[in-house]
């Protein structure tokens, strides 16, 4: 940090946190200071290295004022410069502890607060009222052809960094038409994705790696269920189910990544590379981080 008693200088300067040059301390990057109606003081940032796929973590750190300087972290050592704290009592009490907002079962007329597009989204290319109790997610032209980042309707929300994870779709695949493709994906600077691939009147199951594609067994029902896993690695691994009781592996392994300033993403995706034809319902979508529970009515 550097303070002046003028704007034009001069300046003094002061390490107020050590980082120790070593990416496992995850120091503190851009933030602000903060201050609690009791007068406590806390610097609240995220981490300034992303080599992790769940992105720049947040940090909330205590704050001890010294000199006028503001120490970050707790000064163990003495030499008035801060080390990172990692837990702590929570500054305000008095509010409900709540959980992560993951799943969704599409029963209201707009999206849950975790769910975002990859794109500006298109008005009229998805619907929640076209049939309820659905997400519908109409096929657009890539911007660019076989290039998945280019895809309008991509909605997504955050991978979490925790020691299992389990995400699961059940999707209704009777209104997809030829060249359309649509599935369940993770991004970040690279891609994965187990979806299904219509050509020729004829649906295949389908798993891309970044264009390292392997094509499935043909499906000949309208629902099916897709469904990532992976743990506190971040190795992926897809698996697909026509019934939603008995799921089978599908494709290589995936590592989740980071990428342009953001962790890893999974949701789902909608393209026709030909046309602005065709459509998927999707009837649910359930992430259950570090607990394995059902998702959905896996018999239905």
């Amino acid at each position: 940090m550097l303070r002046s008693k003028s704007i034009y200088g001069p300046y003094e300067e002061k390490e107020l946190i050590h980082t120790h040059g070593i990416e496992i301390d995850r120091e503190p990057n851009q933030g602000g200071l903060v201050q609690t109606a009791l007068g406590e003081w806390y610097f609240i940032s995220h981490q300034g290295t992303g080599g992790y796929y769940e992105g720049r973590t947040l940090h909330l750190l205590p704050v001890t004022w010294v000199d006028g300087w503001p120490i970050i972290g707790n000064d163990t050592d003495g030499d008035g410069i801060g080390e990172m704290v990692w837990g702590g009592s929570k500054p305000i009490n008095g509010y409900p502890t709540t959980v992560l907002s993951t799943n969704d079962d599409f029963e209201r007329w707009v999206l849950e607060p975790q769910w975002e597009w990859n794109h500006q989204p298109k008005d009229g290319k998805w619907s929640l009222t076209e049939r309820p109790s659905y997400l519908r997610l109409y096929a657009c032209r890539p911007i660019e052809k076989d290039n998945f980042f280019t895809v309008s309707n991509i909605i997504s929300q955050r991978a979490f960094r925790t020691v299992h994870n389990t995400a699961t779709a059940k999707i209704d695949v009777s209104g997809m038409v030829d060249e359309q493709e649509a599935g369940l994906c993770h991004f970040a600077q690279t891609y994965c994705t187990i979806g299904v691939q219509q050509r020729k009147g004829t649906r295949v199951l389908k798993y891309n790696n970044s264009g390292t594609i392997e094509l499935g067994p043909q499906l000949r029902v309208s629902t099916i269920w897709l469904r990532s896993v992976w743990n506190i690695d971040g190795i992926n691994r897809f698996e697909y189910s026509v019934d939603g009781m008995h799921f089978t592996s599908f494709g290589g392994v995936y590592q989740l990544g980071w990428g342009n300033y953001r962790g890893d993403r999974i949701g789902l995706y909608c393209y026709n590379s030909e046309s602005e034809q065709g459509y998927i319902d999707a009837d649910w979508f359930c992430y259950e981080a570090a607990e394995e529970v059902r998702c959905g009515n896996e018999s239905e």
